[in-house]
C-alpha cells in the first residue's frame, strides 16, 4: 500500500511540474494503452474499510495482475495525521479529485473511469464481494467498454 502511495505521489508531483494533472495523465496513459482508471479515495491511517480494501482488494495477487494490463490505478489519499500528509500538490490535486468525483466524501470510495473521465461503475465503502469477484467485474467491464 504504500508502495502504490508513493508512486502515486511521485507521478503527481512529476506531472504537476509539467502543468499537467495527474487525472491527464491518466486519461492520456488510459487512452494509448487501451486500459481504464480506477480512481480510489482512502483515508490510509485512519478509514479501517480503506485500509482493509488495500490490503485485500489492491495487494491482491489476481487483482494485481488483471490492474497491471486493464488500469491505471490512481489514489486519493486524506490522511489525518501530519506525518502522512502529502505534500500540498498532491493535496491540492486530491481535493480537486474529490470535488469532482466524491462530493459526498465517502470513504472508501472507488470508481471505475474511461479515458475521458466518464464514471462506468463505482463502488461506495468496502465492496461486498470477494477480491476475486471485485477483480473480475473490473475485467467484465473492461471487455464490455473495449468491445
Amino acid at each position: 500500500m504504500k508502495k502504490i502511495i508513493l508512486m502515486a505521489c511521485c507521478a503527481l508531483t512529476f506531472t504537476l511540474a509539467n502543468g499537467q494533472s495527474l487525472l491527464e495523465r491518466a486519461q492520456k496513459e488510459a487512452k494509448e494503452m487501451h486500459k481504464l482508471i480506477l480512481l480510489n479515495f482512502s483515508g490510509s491511517d485512519w478509514c479501517i474499510p480503506c485500509i482493509k480494501m488495500h490490503k485485500e482488494f489492491f495487494e491482491n495477487d489476481d487483482f494485481k495482475k488483471a490492474g497491471d494490463s486493464l488500469l491505471v490505478f490512481l489514489n486519493a489519499d486524506f490522511p489525518r495525521l501530519k506525518k502522512h500528509q502529502p505534500d500540498e500538490a498532491t493535496q491540492k490535486e486530491n481535493e480537486w479529485l474529490a470535488d469532482k468525483y466524491n462530493q459526498n466524501g465517502a470513504f472508501p470510495y472507488t470508481i471505475l473511469l474511461d479515458g475521458d473521465g466518464k464514471v462506468l461503475k463505482s463502488w461506495n465503502g468496502l465492496p461486498a464481494c470477494t477480491p476475486a469477484e471485485f477483480t473480475r467485474e473490473i475485467v467484465n467491464n473492461y471487455a464490455a467498454y473495449y468491445k
